[in-house]
């Protein structure tokens, strides 16, 4: 089955150049101008993936990531023609960005990026040797129906959010290195992105831990990595 993308770009020239780029690699692809277009363009199409530039006339990427995560958890990059900070990355993950890319984007690493955000939207095959869910008086997730409750009330992940908090519960107690999180959840493509977990998993952290600051499920091994510690249902240790 064909994969359709969806590209928010202001500048034309960009625009057609990712366009072609997409299709030669047999994308169906969709472009918009602005924000407000890119939103009904998404609206009317329900695309696999969203490119997103951060600059765009009106509403900008942020804005329009926003709205997107009020209806989908589709995958979402980010394009910006600025160096990536980890700030900017910090503050797109807060709108439901999977991904930042810094334009131009190199042909080969690009291509490498988009196969990897749309594997990581798949559901995991099922692995009957592995949690299929997780439930104590505070935090439930259904893997195979990717619904996450914190504290009684559904929240909303992104793809990325969602296959690193499985990963995390699929390997109860078990000590993840920054090596294996970035293999398992991110992919081959990005090996040498080493702050990614870091950033991920604060942010992670944030949306299901009690205390972000004081974590009970997500705990650090320090300079090692990271390990997901079960509850009792009754919430106690």
């Amino acid at each position: 089955m064909v994969a359709r993308i969806l590209i928010v770009e202001d500048d034309a020239d960009m625009a057609r150049s990712l366009q072609l780029e997409l299709k030669l690699n047999s994308y169906e692809v969709l472009v918009a101008k602005d924000g407000q277009e890119g939103i009904s363009r998404f609206q009317e199409n329900h695309p696999d993936l969203v490119l997103l530039d951060l600059s765009l006339p009106g509403m900008d990427g942020m804005a329009v990531c926003q709205r997107i995560r009020e209806i989908s958890d589709v995958p979402v990059l980010m394009m910006t023609a600025e160096e990536v900070t980890e700030h900017q990355i910090a503050e797109g993950l807060n709108t439901g960005a999977d991904e930042f890319m810094r334009k131009p984007l190199p042909t080969i690493e690009f291509q490498a990026r988009i196969r990897a955000l749309l594997r990581r939207s798949k559901l995991f095959d099922q692995n009957k040797s592995q949690p299929l869910s997780y439930e104590d008086s505070y935090l439930s997730v259904d893997l195979s129906t990717r619904r996450v409750k914190v504290d009684g009330e559904e929240i909303r992940l992104t793809p990325t959010e969602f296959k690193l908090l499985a990963t995390f519960i699929r390997h109860p107690g078990e000590v993840l290195t920054f090596q294996q999180l970035l293999e398992q959840v991110w992919g081959f493509e990005y090996t040498t992105e080493h702050h990614y977990p870091r950033i991920y998993v604060s942010h992670l952290r944030r949306k299901i831990e009690p205390e972000s600051k004081n974590p009970t499920y997500i705990q650090n091994e320090y300079g090692v990595g990271y390990r997901f510690v079960p509850q009792e249902p009754d919430g106690d240790e």
